[in-house]
């Protein structure tokens, strides 16, 4: 199916959720996660008005900005290894794994300008889960203040991968709350008014709770 007929369904979608919800369609950002398909794909991605693209391996968004450059808004979105950041720091808008200080100096060290990242949050304890525990959100973010090349935007989590609709809204609620709380500190390098959160599977549900970016791969692109 086409990228075009894709997103045409995943609006629709992200449109009754917000009318469901009371909030305003544009506040939703889709990240199209390109990792598992072809540039060609991406840039069909990107012809179908598309501005926002997600990788998650330093070589396959290498590969894709070489083509599209500033045709799209990067996102690094997978875990990184601190000796990757020089790799794409000058080529990534948002990252999405920030999940500890060793990261965060790298990427201040790195960085020619502030980046925008969301620190990462384990909130569904799963031990195959990246992220940290959201006890340590706070003092995180507090460790953070003297890196002026780092801007915490908001909040990520990746939810368990099940259709206990329940458990997900719990899980999307944590990250909310948390969000809210740390928003409410006003810090100038922690704004925090974002949540990344949400895939093919439970993008919906993470909408109604609040999602301002949610990221889709399969249901939007493919994975091949």
């Amino acid at each position: 199916m086409k990228v075009s007929e894709n997103i045409q369904h995943i609006n629709e979608n992200i449109q009754r959720a917000c009318e469901r919800s009371g909030r305003r369609t544009e506040d939703v950002n889709v990240v199209a996660v390109t990792k598992y398909v072809s540039i060609d794909r991406a840039e069909e991605a990107v012809e179908a008005g598309l501005f926002h693209l997600g990788e998650n391996r330093d070589e396959g968004l290498i590969s894709k900005w070489d083509v599209l450059r500033d045709k799209a808004r990067w996102h690094f979105i997978g875990s990184l290894q601190s000796r990757k950041v020089k790799n794409i720091i000058d080529k990534v808008s948002y990252i999405h794994s920030l999940d500890r200080l060793s990261l965060a100096k790298e990427i201040h060290k790195r960085a020619d300008e502030p980046v925008s990242c969301f620190v990462q949050v384990n909130v569904s304890g799963e031990g195959s889960k990246h992220g940290i525990s959201p006890d340590e959100v706070k003092e995180f973010v507090g460790s953070l203040k003297d890196l002026s090349n780092i801007k915490v935007v908001g909040l990520m989590t990746m939810a368990p991968h099940t259709d206990d609709e329940a458990f997900l809204r719990t899980c999307f609620r944590q990250l909310k709350t948390i969000q809210e709380e740390i928003r409410s500190l006003n810090l100038p390098y922690a704004p925090c008014t974002e949540l990344s959160m949400g895939m093919s599977n439970d993008y919906v549900i993470a909408i109604e709770e609040g999602a301002t970016f949610i990221r889709i791969g399969t249901a939007l692109v493919g994975n091949d």
